[in-house]
């Protein structure tokens, strides 16, 4: 998925787990679980996809810092230009 914007990666991952949601009514600043009703095991199944499509290590010590939306594409874009 080289060249598509971080986000557009983490709104589609996140629709691979959870097809119900409509991304546009997302609000990008409140915790993202809690907006898509995901279970630890959906959530584990979105961070291991966003690993496999952008290359960029997450390692379980920084789970607890993606809790929105745009925690998780600022982490994402920090950690893919490294």
């Amino acid at each position: 998925m080289k060249g598509t914007p971080i986000r557009a990666v983490v709104l589609a991952t996140l629709q691979g787990i959870a097809p119900e949601i409509e991304p546009a009514t997302l609000h990008p600043d409140r915790p993202l679980r809690r907006q898509v009703d995901l279970d630890s095991m959906d959530w584990l199944n979105f961070l291991i996809g966003l690993h496999e499509k952008l290359q960029v290590e997450i390692p379980e010590s920084d789970y607890a810092r993606l809790v929105t939306l745009d925690d998780i594409v600022s982490y994402l874009e920090s950690a893919a230009n490294c």
